[in-house]
């Protein structure tokens, strides 16, 4: 039997691509479902092979649990007014020529400390020198003038008709004219030379050696920094109760989590009508001028005063129970080393934003001197074994929320 070579050329692709998919089923199927085997069995020996213990014993209601704690105290609650401010200088001076002239010399730059009275910059005085000389020079002359229209008035023996004499006398000769001509030249060439009103920093250079400038050109401003005012816009329900020399803590977003203590120093009696709302200004130290005009502030202004208040941080209260949801807090008993958490229902009183007033009421109380816990404590059932730290996280338990 014969053959055509096309039949021949089909009957052997036809075979070699048999042979193929033979190979590729034996290593896809047969070596795969060996490998499946051995990794299954290998994963089952890992999943017994992981210890019990970890998960269970880091959780155990026999393990004390890390929690921080603070002590009940009873003090004076100050419900405070909080509000937003901008810090501004406590002084400030805005320069600005007083005569005309080329500037011949600046002797600051932007951000340079400076005493008071200290030179800031000189403006040419070549032709205040010479209006000087010219009003000196006037003044002589007049005064040779009066003098030889009152030279025979010693002769006169009414002092009244003397003293007319006199005054004729010096409007005659333009001796008042030229005193005061005088007084103004030397004004003026005072005024070439700049100097500093207090002692304070250099701010808003705005002229450069070699300018020419007129009465009204802004030069420089200087402010003095330390201590430093925050303007705090107050709304009007917050005013009643603030005073003047009451304590204002501050922060700013340029020092996060820092915080600045002050005083109100003063509190405008102006309300604003548009924004009903009145300016009260905060006093702060401000030793290494780290705090610079115009950085938004936070503001906690002193407000009222309740003395004699039992009182825990806010951290410690919490809120537990199926709808009714009532306040309550654990209370730490036991020694420095280990001790248990005592959940007890609390009545709460009047808050800010650092302390919680704890009422006598339907509910449980807390004593001076008694340990709350204020961190670490969400998740806690009464009577749960714990140990005071002072980092929560750090001590491997859970911070709150």
């Amino acid at each position: 039997m014969h053959f055509s070579r096309r039949t021949l050329s089909l009957v052997t692709i036809v075979l070699v691509l048999g042979i193929l998919s033979a190979g590729a089923w034996w290593r896809i199927g047969g070596h795969a479902e060996g490998g499946a085997g051995q990794q299954g069995a290998a994963g089952a020996q890992d999943t017994t092979a992981l210890p019990q213990t970890a998960a269970s014993g880091q959780f155990s209601t026999d393990v004390p649990q890390p929690v921080k704690g603070a002590r009940v105290i009873r003090d004076t609650l100050w419900i405070r007014v909080n509000a937003a401010g901008q810090a501004a200088a406590y002084r400030r001076a805005t320069l600005n020529a007083q005569v005309e002239g080329m500037i011949r010399a600046v002797h600051v730059r932007e951000s340079q400390r400076v005493p008071a009275g200290g030179l800031l910059l000189a403006i040419d005085t070549t032709e205040y020198a010479l209006l000087l000389d010219q009003a000196r020079a006037d003044l002589l002359a007049a005064q040779a003038e009066f003098r030889q229209l009152v030279l025979f008035n010693d002769e006169i023996a009414d002092p009244e008709v003397r003293a007319e004499r006199e005054r004729i006398a010096r409007t005659r000769s333009g001796l008042d004219q030229k005193e005061v001509a005088l007084r103004q030249a030397e004004w003026q060439l005072a005024r070439t030379r700049v100097t500093a009103p207090f002692a304070g920093w250099v701010a808003d250079v705005r002229v450069v050696e070699g300018q020419h400038v007129t009465p009204g050109t802004e030069l420089m401003t200087v402010v003095q920094l330390d201590p430093i005012k925050v303007e705090v816009q107050v709304l009007e329900a917050g005013l009643g109760d603030l005073r003047p020399g009451r304590r204002a803590r501050v922060t700013f977003s340029a020092y996060p989590g820092e915080r600045f203590e002050g005083r109100i120093e003063t509190i405008n009696p102006v309300v604003d009508p548009e924004l009903r709302t009145g300016r009260v200004t905060v006093l702060l130290r401000n030793p290494d001028h780290r705090i610079k005009p115009g950085m938004y502030a936070e503001v906690s202004l002193d407000a009222e005063a309740l003395p004699d208040r039992i009182l825990v941080p806010r951290s410690a209260i919490l809120e537990r129970g199926e709808g009714r949801r009532r306040k309550m807090l654990f209370v730490y008993e036991g020694d420095a080393k280990r001790g248990l958490a005592k959940w007890r229902y609390v009545t709460t009183g009047r808050e800010n934003d650092t302390y919680v007033e704890i009422v006598k009421g339907d509910e449980g109380m807390v004593e001076p001197g008694e340990i709350v816990l204020v961190d670490g404590h969400h998740y806690l059932a009464h009577d749960t074994p714990v140990r005071l730290v002072e980092n929560v996280a750090a001590a491997g338990g859970r911070p709150g929320r």
